[in-house]
């Protein structure tokens, strides 16, 4: 047997459940044993009460003539029998009977005697139970039976328990062993998948069996696992080369900028201008900080508290109001009163203001922007929407990852953050953001479980 499945946690515990149900037999098969053997002891027992009644019944009738003679035929009747007899008179002498003397041991407490009978030369002794009787005139009448059949019984249950305990142990043992070599061939998949994943190879995937047990569920959980690191370490090349992209031209500006200052005399013009630059790109890499801080958990949900989303619609229209009206566009507002979700109110406001800003850039002059809260199912949503040229579908799964722009979005300002912030936001709160037709233009909801 390989050491490798001695030292297994599966062959370990499969031999402690052997060992347990060994124990749980020998009391099962010591029980059978029991009350076999004690039925079997009864039954003579009652024999040997019935025969006594009988014979002294024939006493009574028949006097020592007839008891004599009912002795002698029974023995004759069978005389390998298992029956044993003995009358005797008052002074001990057999009269007749299958015994040559009197057992010299004392009754136990039920009036029986059990002692050693021998039945032929050269055969071993066996044991043997009987019961005396006192009849009138002294006589004495001792009947018993030959436990030789009853020892060979328990003998063969003996044997037959030895050889059963035995066979079941063995097989318990070798069902530990195809069990144990089962668990470790399933779980060196297992490992060989983690250490290819380790290696850099992380599309590999532990294979299943359809077995739906413990290692089964373990199995699809580590997939999972394995698809979201999979999923997150794209992400981060995704993101790498966005930055190294998008961030190329801005930080190429500011440096032109800043040359020319250094050849230069500066102006206040070029100071705002390179001022503005890094602002830029100081707002750039602080939301990218603010992503991946709301979908790493650094605030928890423990800190999630109740809020108020009807207020808070209500302060993000007042802050864009001006912005909105400014453009020519006009502001509709619709909203639900006293909707309370669990939440972080900083991400939420900065998410639905995030929508906001979205629609403000590409809702044309004149348009209409529409904000509303609604309750229904058990969910909060939260719709913002716009009459702007909107976003093609096969577009409206990629403009959530970092730094993705439209081609005619490339020319206004951001960095192709503020839906990632969102759809981050979203899955925080357990909630989703949907981006639908508007006709014209772009519905973006915000679902919350409330």
């Amino acid at each position: 047997m390989s050491p490798k499945i001695l030292r297994s946690s599966a062959f370990r515990l499969a031999l402690g459940y052997v060992a347990l149900f060994g124990v749980s037999a020998v009391f099962l098969l010591a029980f059978v044993y029991w009350l076999t053997t004690a039925y079997m002891l009864r039954q003579a027992d009652e024999t040997i009460e019935a025969e006594i009644v009988g014979l002294a019944e024939r006493y009574r009738l028949g006097g020592l003539n007839g008891l004599t003679a009912s002795i002698r035929e029974r023995l004759d009747r069978r005389p390998q029998g298992s029956s044993i007899y003995l009358l005797t008179d008052a002074s001990g002498a057999p009269l007749v009977g299958n015994l040559n003397r009197w057992p010299k041991v004392m009754p136990d407490e039920n009036g029986f005697l059990e002692f050693e009978l021998v039945t032929g030369p050269g055969e071993p002794p066996h044991r043997a139970r009987a019961k005396p009787f006192v009849l009138r005139g002294g006589f004495q009448l001792l009947v018993g039976r030959d436990l030789q059949e009853l020892e060979s019984v328990r003998s063969l249950l003996l044997r037959t328990m030895a050889w059963g305990l035995a066979l079941i142990l063995a097989l318990a043992l070798l069902g530990a062993v195809v069990v144990s070599r089962s668990r470790i061939r399933r779980i060196a998949k297992i490992d060989e998948v983690i250490g290819e994943v380790m290696a850099g190879d992380l599309s590999r995937r532990i294979p299943l069996e359809g077995t739906s047990d413990d290692i089964e569920d373990l199995s699809e959980k580590l997939n999972r696992m394995l698809g979201e690191l999979s999923n997150l370490v794209e992400g981060v090349r995704r993101v790498s080369d966005s930055i190294a992209h998008d961030l190329r031209t801005p930080l190429a500006r500011l440096k032109t900028r800043l040359e020319r200052l250094r050849r230069g005399r500066p102006e206040e013009e070029e100071i705002g201008e390179a001022i503005d630059e890094a602002d830029r790109l100081l707002a750039t890499f602080g939301a990218v900080l603010r992503i991946a801080r709301i979908e790493s958990g650094e605030r928890g949900r423990g800190a999630f508290t109740s809020v108020d989303l009807t207020s808070l619609i209500d302060d993000v229209a007042e802050l864009y109001r001006p912005l909105i009206e400014e453009k020519g566009s006009r502001l509709s507002l619709h909203n639900a009163p006293s909707v309370i979700v669990q939440g972080d109110r900083d991400m939420l406001f900065q998410a639905v203001a995030n929508l906001v800003d979205n629609a403000i850039k590409h809702a044309p002059g004149g348009g209409r922007i529409e904000i509303s809260l609604a309750s229904q199912n058990g969910r909060a949503a939260i719709v913002v929407a716009d009459d702007g040229p909107g976003i093609p579908p096969e577009e409206r799964e990629k403009v959530r990852e970092r730094f993705y722009r439209l081609d005619r979005s490339r020319t206004t300002p951001g960095a192709g953050l503020g839906l990632s912030l969102v759809s981050a936001v979203a899955a925080r709160h357990g909630g989703e953001l949907r981006l639908e037709d508007n006709e014209p233009g772009l519905r973006a909801v915000l679902t919350l479980p409330r």
